[in-house]
């Protein structure tokens, strides 16, 4: 009888140490994702002041894509070239989800179709902050407050969970 309860006991404290140890791993996926986050967005920022260059993906020009897909890179992490094969990727959040690290999506220039995107950097109750790069201002910081992208905005991914 003895035997049978120690039995018991020990299996009750294996199951409890792997319920806790996932739950540790969880949370330390977490963690490494903000880190990922953090320094998606330290890389990208890094190029403000960049020229804009259509096709361009190095501190000599980046175009919106190609600044966010040398971005990524740096984590290892392979992204479709254009900014509309991009909008492709990942989980489509509701605007109001939005977080640091997530893609946001334009429909510029009156286009049919997505065609520019940024990488959030903030987010608080009224806007949005995305560095992108702009053609006529090359790599800079945006806000969804701004009228032109007010009126382009199409989605926002979830790249990174």
């Amino acid at each position: 009888m003895k035997r049978i309860i120690i039995l018991l006991l020990l299996a009750i404290s294996f199951t409890s140490c792997k319920s806790g140890s996932s739950a540790v791993s969880k949370k330390e996926s977490k963690k490494e994702n903000r880190y990922i986050v953090n320094h998606l967005i330290e890389t990208a920022t890094d190029n403000v002041g960049v020229r804009y260059k259509a096709g361009g993906t190095t501190k000599n020009g980046f175009d919106c894509s190609g600044l966010v897909y040398t971005t990524f890179e740096t984590e290892n992490i392979k992204l479709p070239r254009s900014s509309f094969e991009q909008a492709k990727i990942g989980a489509i959040i509701p605007l109001k989800e939005a977080q640091k690290g997530d893609l946001i999506f334009f429909k510029t220039n009156k286009s049919k179709q997505i065609n520019h995107v940024g990488l959030i950097t903030e987010v608080n109750s009224s806007e949005i902050k995305f560095v992108h790069s702009s053609t006529s201002k090359g790599v800079i910081i945006s806000s969804t407050k701004e009228p032109y992208y007010q009126n382009s905005f199409v989605q926002i991914n979830r790249i990174i969970e």
